[in-house]
């Protein structure tokens, strides 16, 4: 139980991207569709389009992605390598299949180099707490 809790979140986003991407066709998935459109009081209208979701999506698991971040143990270092590794997979496939090189994915992308980045610097920032230096030093 305790390998699931350091399963990289991020790598959820890129499951669906892909499972959305190549499970309907590539080419035939617009991340421009319209999912909702809502009136707002200042008469404007709020479109909220299918990339609009994937990069909320992102957005949300990130957010969890920095809570587990702050947890010390012997197993950060795994998650933190995870991460490291899904943002590996994220560049190569950016760099290599057209179907990833959108706006959408690089947005997926950023939010895990950002995951990978606060979970170096918050583990390296709560392990120099741990150090403690003598009066005499």
């Amino acid at each position: 139980m305790k390998m699931l809790t350091n399963f990289p979140l991020m790598a959820i986003a890129l499951i669906i991207y892909n499972g959305a991407v190549f499970g309907l066709g590539g080419d035939a998935l617009t991340w421009q569709t319209e999912l909702f459109a809502l009136g707002m009081v200042s008469g404007a209208v709020w479109d909220f389009s299918l990339g609009d979701l994937m990069i909320t999506i992102g957005l949300l698991l990130l957010f969890v992605e920095i809570l587990k971040a702050t947890r010390v143990g012997k197993l950060s270092i795994v998650d933190h390598l995870l991460s490291t590794v899904v943002l590996i997979i994220f560049l190569v496939e950016f760099l290599l299949v057209s179907a990833a090189s959108t706006s959408v994915f690089f947005a997926l992308m950023l939010m895990t180099l950002i995951d990978v980045m606060a979970g170096f610097s918050v583990s390296i920032r709560s392990a120099t707490r741990d150090v403690s230096l003598g009066d005499g030093l």
